[in-house]
């Protein structure tokens, strides 16, 4: 496993890291012990960064690290996010900053992040989503700074929105942000055009999620695959937007023929090509999962010829959850 730094944080992380949304629920029934092994089998494969949130099964996928990390002595950073008050996801213009992420409501949210993770610090602490509305006076990292100051969290930062993932640009340049969530992968490259220059500049970590774009990047979809219940992906999918993945995926298969990698360690490598990743964070549901994941990471880089191919797959959704 090769090992980055998460911009000025202090923190190491390994670039290939433990994405704990799927341990949490929503991508169809999980068992615990699954999990847990996953967990274990990641850190054995050197995985030094696990992410997660409050949202990720309310709380089941924070318990189950918790007590993976009790069990282990290695040193393993864990990132959590906290979700704005209720309200419409993502927030909209027209939410005040008071509302969704007030002082009560952070420092409330975090103590419960805390318990669950059974810690007196986080190693991360994420806010979930973010409207640009807030940008002029983006006060809830001011709380923030307060809470670390308190040791309460070690660093800060924020997920991206998926549909203005740039929103998040001035805070990077304003020194708000310690590291940056962002969805980076074949298809969605606009953060390559300033989002992940600005982070270099500033200093700022970047996490990368969803490099396999929720699944169809690892090459694995077939025009009438079935996504069990409780999966969100069929919502993400819904439509005729799987049959169009896969034609999309396909052609990329065409183009990586040669490079020496499969589709999902072509999708994994891709995102760490970029000077300005810190690290990548898949979902690993058990331990191949874990095995195949953490392996990419000593995997030779990709040549040149290869990335280039790859900028004619940019494929610009707009936002892809509503609409087409």
């Amino acid at each position: 496993m090769n090992y980055r730094q998460l911009g000025k944080t202090g923190i190491e992380v390994s670039e290939i890291s433990f994405g704990a949304w799927a341990i949490g629920g929503s991508w169809g029934e999980q068992n615990d012990d699954e999990s847990v092994a996953a967990l274990h089998k990641a850190i054995d494969l050197g995985v030094r960064f696990i992410d997660t949130a409050a949202g990720y099964g309310e709380g089941r996928s924070e318990k189950v690290i918790a007590k993976v990390l009790k069990e282990r002595s290695e040193k393993v950073a864990v990132a959590t996010k906290t979700p704005p008050a209720a309200g419409p996801w993502p927030p909209s213009p027209y939410c005040a900053w008071e509302d969704r992420y007030s002082e009560t409501y952070l420092r409330e949210n975090i103590e419960e992040r805390l318990r669950y993770l059974d810690t007196d610090c986080i190693d991360l602490l994420q806010l979930h989503t973010w409207t640009r509305a807030w940008n002029r006076d983006p006060q809830p990292f001011e709380i923030l700074k307060k809470l670390k100051n308190e040791g309460k969290v070690k660093a800060v930062g924020i997920s991206t929105p998926e549909y203005d993932q740039n929103a998040v640009i001035d805070l990077m340049k304003g020194g708000f942000v310690d590291s940056v969530q962002v969805i980076y992968n074949i298809f969605e490259q606009e953060p390559a055009a300033e989002l992940l220059p600005v982070a270099q500049e500033c200093g700022v970590g970047i996490i990368v999620r969803v490099a396999f774009d929720e699944g169809s990047l690892t090459g694995k979809f077939h025009s009438d695959h079935k996504f069990g219940e409780g999966d969100f992906r069929n919502g993400y999918f819904q439509g005729d937007r799987l049959e169009r993945s896969i034609r999309r995926v396909n052609s990329i298969k065409k183009d990586i023929e040669g490079s020496g990698l499969t589709m999902p360690q072509f999708a994994l490598k891709y995102v760490l090509e970029h000077p300005a990743v810190s690290c990548v964070i898949p979902g690993m549901r058990n331990v191949r999962q874990a095995e195949l994941n953490c392996a990419v990471s000593n995997l030779p880089q990709i040549a040149e010829e290869y990335l280039l191919k790859m900028r004619d797959h940019t494929w610009n959704r707009g936002f892809w959850y509503s609409g087409k």
